[in-house]
């Protein structure tokens, strides 16, 4: 009895985790207009440490599992809210990946530590930040669109960038809330918040109109990159590796 009662619990938690995925993903998708697509997930063969879940691609040696899309591949990405929803219902556990670049957000991505400090040292700085993406491993700072070219301008001024920042602009892509990978729970460190709204102790994640219906929401603010890359630099640079490995 306590075995079918424990299946039971696993299988109610489950589809309210899907509903969950399903929800946000809607929400980037149709009010956010940040084109997403489902990531390829997990395994349930190990990391190598021994730690967390493998990936369901075919690489063995996947060097972000469950966190990068598969099938369908990146060009796939869509707001189209039909899409979206046979996406999710038919796979609920897929992980939610955003695709960075164009006219959605980038990101800089560090590990988890050194984001840490560096939202510590942006805060003191008084710096308003935009949504921050926290895995297990790594955090990641969404920022306002930007160019290669431009990204590049900013990265030859610098004397040294650590390797273990990376930047998701065009082409590329970042797992987002409330997704589980391979090293764990993808959550908010720092929820999404409107361009013009205090910043709430919760994610803004739906606006419902009148009638029932999804309605145009204002995406949430972000910074530019320009801003808070010093910072991102320099929390890197003091990790405990130097910020010279690039971990995932």
């Amino acid at each position: 009895m306590r075995e079918i009662l424990g299946r039971r619990r696993r299988l109610r938690l489950r589809r309210k985790e899907g509903a969950a995925r399903l929800e946000a993903a809607l929400t980037f998708a149709t009010a956010w207009q940040w084109p997403v697509l489902p990531g390829a997930g997990t395994a349930p063969a190990a990391l190598r440490d021994g730690r967390g879940l493998g990936c369901a691609c075919p690489d063995p040696d996947c060097a972000v599992p469950g966190a990068h899309p598969f099938d369908p591949g990146l060009l796939a990405a869509t707001t189209d809210e039909r899409m979206v929803r046979w996406w999710w219902t038919n796979r609920p556990a897929a992980p939610v990946i955003l695709a960075t670049g164009g006219r959605a957000p980038c990101a800089v991505s560090l590990p988890a530590l050194a984001g840490a400090r560096a939202l510590v040292a942006l805060d003191r700085m008084g710096m308003r930040l935009g949504p921050v993406v926290a895995t297990p491993t790594r955090w990641s700072l969404l920022v306002a669109p930007y160019t290669l070219e431009r990204l590049g301008e900013l990265l030859y001024s610098k004397d040294w960038v650590p390797s273990s920042l990376r930047f998701h602009g065009e082409g590329g892509y970042l797992v987002l809330p409330p997704s589980e990978i391979g090293t764990g729970q993808v959550r908010w460190e720092r929820p999404p918040v409107p361009l013009a709204a205090p910043a709430p102790s919760t994610p803004v994640l739906r606006r419902i109109t009148k009638g029932g219906g999804r309605a145009e929401a204002a995406a949430p603010w972000l910074p530019d990159v320009e801003a808070i890359l010093d910072a991102l630099v320099e929390a890197s640079t003091s990790a405990p590796d130097g910020g010279s490995r690039l971990a995932y």
